[in-house]
């Protein structure tokens, strides 16, 4: 499958949140000494933790006498403090999203252009160009993998039981009631970070009303009041009863580990986040089928695939040294090469990587079936998180889908209260 065709055409948005002084950066001091690149990452489970470990020990190995000196901090620590971190003290080079999320920080002067690397880059389609750039048509992000978001479950669970993979919302609610009979939890769910359950959120919207009016609704163009808007909860208020109960106290990794334990049938998540708990001889058992359809208009059109990379802290004083400043965007150059990508992946096969030049010949059935789902898609989404204001996804959107999951019947006073508060935020600029 042609790399090339893969993101074509996608129209993406992107989001963020806020980063504190226990995300202190690592750096030498102001200026450094021009050969250590300090970086922020937000890689703390194990298995990324170690790729990146092995791409940036490959990237010391060709560099003229480099160093990559990384400052690792728990995943969620790093999103709710982002904010601060790229106001205080951050690292040179730091682990972040694409664009909303990116954007967001380049409108605030936080982030270094790099729009002189990105003339020499290759491999990267249009869409994701685009998905680089900021409001002011400068480039921003280096992109370095992307992951879609479905249902996913185990193999030989569903052999084992005759299950087949439902294409609609009333097949899913079928299934789902079957394997509450057969004693299982039809639905892995989690929320206690945050920002899980927004996949579903998403997956409902796009399929109920398209994915444009995800764009328009993200963009606080549409009220939250909006009868559309109401439909998506409470179609998601139809499948609460076959998910796990509890979700505001489950992780994400607890809800994939139900899965491998096959104590639940299915689970929306991401590609890394199952591959990531599940043990290696048990890889291979991992599947997935896309989000029903629920509105034959939309379809399975689009798919939530969001894309991670790396940028440039505007604020870092290493930076203010020419020959540091050379060293990151020489780090990021590196970064964008099919065999950076390559290296990240046999560590970490739970990713896409988003270069064309990346060797896709050693893709495990599951990354070659996640190739196809993405560029099958007529839309692309990231996320919520992603795809809106970073101020109005944490501080908002996070509290509303955990009360939603702890008392779905008020869907009135829900909307209302998120409507309220979207006024005042995005009235603020």
């Amino acid at each position: 499958m042609s790399r090339r065709s893969l993101l074509r055409g996608a129209a993406v948005g992107a989001g963020a949140v806020a980063l504190p002084a226990l995300l202190t950066a690592c750096g030498s001091g102001p200026g450094g000494d021009g050969k250590t690149i300090t970086l922020g990452s937000n890689s703390s489970d194990p298995v990324p933790k170690k790729a990146f470990a092995d791409a940036f020990a490959a990237y010391e190995a060709q560099s003229d006498g480099r160093k990559v000196k990384v400052n690792t901090v728990d995943h969620n620590t790093f999103q709710e403090n982002i904010n601060r971190y790229l106001q205080g003290k951050p690292d040179d080079v730091f682990m972040w999203f694409a664009g909303n999320r990116m954007q967001f920080f380049a409108e605030k002067g936080l982030l270094h252009d790099i729009s002189d690397n990105w003339q020499g880059y290759k491999g990267f389609s249009a869409a994701l160009k685009a998905q680089s750039t900021g409001a002011d048509g400068k480039q921003y992000l280096t992109p370095y993998y992307y992951y879609p978001w479905a249902v996913f479950h185990r193999k030989s669970l569903f052999a084992d039981r005759g299950y087949q993979a439902p294409r609609t919302l009333d097949e899913y609610v079928a299934l789902a009631e079957r394997m509450k009979k057969d004693k299982l939890d039809p639905i892995a769910f989690c929320d206690k970070d945050g920002w899980p359950a927004m996949g579903t959120f998403d997956y409902i919207d796009m399929r109920t009303n398209g994915y444009e009016f995800h764009k328009s609704l993200m963009a606080g163009e549409v009220a939250w009041t909006d009868k559309r808007v109401r439909e998506v909860f409470d179609t998601w208020r139809r499948l609460l009863p076959y998910c796990q109960p509890g979700a505001n106290g489950r992780t994400w990794q607890e809800a994939a580990n139900s899965l491998q334990k096959k104590e639940a049938g299915m689970a929306v998540l991401g590609l890394p986040h199952p591959g990531a708990q599940f043990p290696k001889g048990e890889q291979g058992d991992i599947d997935f089928f896309p989000f029903p359809e629920i509105n034959p208009e939309h379809g399975q059109d689009a798919v939530e695939a969001p894309i991670d990379g790396f940028l440039l802290a505007k604020k870092s004083k290493n930076l203010k040294n020419d020959k540091s400043l050379e060293s990151a965007k020489d780090l990021l150059k590196w970064l964008a090469t099919g065999k950076a990508e390559d290296i990240y992946l046999k560590s970490d096969p739970n990713n896409v990587a988003v270069s064309d030049q990346a060797d896709i010949s050693a893709y495990s059935p599951l990354q070659k079936k996640a190739v196809e789902l993405v560029s099958g898609a007529k839309q692309i989404s990231q996320f919520l998180d992603r795809d809106t204001r970073p101020d109005f996804s944490s501080t908002v959107m996070i509290p509303a889908i955990q009360k939603f999951i702890s008392d779905p019947d008020d869907v009135d006073g829900l909307v209302n209260d998120i409507e309220r508060q979207k006024k005042t935020i995005f009235a603020a600029d």
